[in-house]
């Protein structure tokens, strides 16, 4: 052949390389999803699979349209970090901090970014008196505090007025709890918390007041790469279309929207919420008849339904990391040893995707190995 010559006929197109609407002898969901392991996440079937896990995520938490998605890296922390370190600067700062990582965030904002943050304390177990905080600033809170078991009520509190942006650290809420998106500017979360999938990757979801900020507002200090989320001015809209700042794991990507399939498939929203309700109701009736166990976070209005944590009578971090290693030796409970800055105790995570039955099981496991300690 030539070099002006061209051949008769076409060669044959590759799988999903002839419109968007093409299904080829056996196409299946699994066979996109298995596909799009060994693709670019800049090919065009790579976007399609990020933006579909964008769209699943609206459509399973009721994100309103008012409000852009973006898959971000480093995981839900990488998302607060983002929100943190564009945004703020441009008026005070008030954060709230009753367990780790909103102390965390406390330490962020006033070693890191050095904005002198007004802080607003209360000790593991305790919500801080929510009607102190000051909404012409802006204000930073984990929805679920993650490692003390106590959760904000709902988000009546939230000033509708407010001057300053909300943001909320919702990790370990989302798919378990109302989300006031009206009175919420910035949320993140990760997968790896609410639907049991893999790390590394976060969501970063902006309400239209975070974007007015973005673009109205400059910070003092540089940005590395991986937290620009404006050029020129302007959004990048990109991001929030499936076109990530960096690589994402095309593999976590297909794990979150097989997590986020199976909540659609049990009802959505509503299910998932009753499914964590249902599992913390288990684990206080477990609670209710031990005397030697007790909840960390005592008013049951502020206490979570997914992260609940629990105080064992006498127990120190020893005792602790003795019992949880009986339980995990056995097969019967892994990783219910409480966080390492929280006062000693277990932590049993009751989200959606674990099974009622499951935590009704846990109790008389937790009868043995307390036995077992106190022979």
């Amino acid at each position: 052949m030539t070099e002006c010559q061209v051949p008769a006929r076409k060669p044959a197109r590759p799988f999903f390389s002839s419109g968007p609407c093409a299904k080829p002898p056996g196409w299946s969901p699994e066979k996109l999803a298995t596909d799009s392991l060994g693709r670019s996440h800049r090919s065009r079937l790579g976007k399609a699979r990020l933006q579909y896990c964008i769209d699943l995520i609206r459509e399973q938490l009721e994100v309103p349209e008012t409000h852009r998605i973006g898959i971000v890296p480093g995981s839900d922390t990488g998302a607060v970090e983002m929100a943190m370190w564009t945004m703020l600067g441009a008026r005070p700062v008030t954060t709230l901090a009753w367990e780790s990582f909103g102390d965390g965030w406390v330490t962020d904002a006033f070693k890191q970014l050095k904005l002198d943050p007004n802080v607003i304390r209360a000790d593991y177990g305790q919500l801080p008196d929510l009607s102190q905080v000051d909404w012409s600033n802006d204000v930073i809170f984990t929805w679920n505090g993650t490692t003390s078991g106590v959760r904000v009520p709902n988000g009546e509190w939230i000033a509708a007025n407010r001057e300053g942006l909300c943001i909320a650290d919702a990790t370990s809420a989302v798919f378990a709890q109302d989300i006031a998106w009206d009175k919420v500017d910035v949320l993140t979360f990760s997968w790896q918390k609410v639907l049991g999938g893999e790390g590394a990757h976060g969501v970063l979801i902006l309400g239209p007041r975070a974007v007015e900020r973005l673009e109205s507002y400059t910070p003092t200090w540089p940005l590395p790469k991986i937290f620009r989320l404006t050029k020129g001015g302007k959004l990048i809209e990109g991001v929030f279309k499936g076109e990530t700042i960096n690589t994402p794991s095309m593999l976590a990507v297909e794990d979150a929207i097989f997590a986020l399939e199976w909540a659609r498939s049990l009802g959505g929203l509503s299910a998932m919420k009753a499914r964590a309700d249902a599992n913390a109701a288990a684990l206080d009736e477990i609670v209710r008849h031990r005397n030697w166990l007790g909840h960390l976070a005592e008013d049951p209005a502020s206490r979570s339904n997914t992260s609940v944590c629990l105080t064992v009578d006498g127990a120190d971090a020893d005792f602790i990391k003795k019992f949880a290693s009986l339980l995990e030796a056995e097969g019967a409970a892994f990783d219910i040893a409480g966080y390492r800055d929280a006062p000693a105790g277990l932590r049993i995570w009751c989200g959606a995707t674990v099974d009622t039955a499951d935590i009704e099981a846990l109790g008389p496991w937790l009868d043995w190995a307390w036995e077992k300690l106190n022979q």
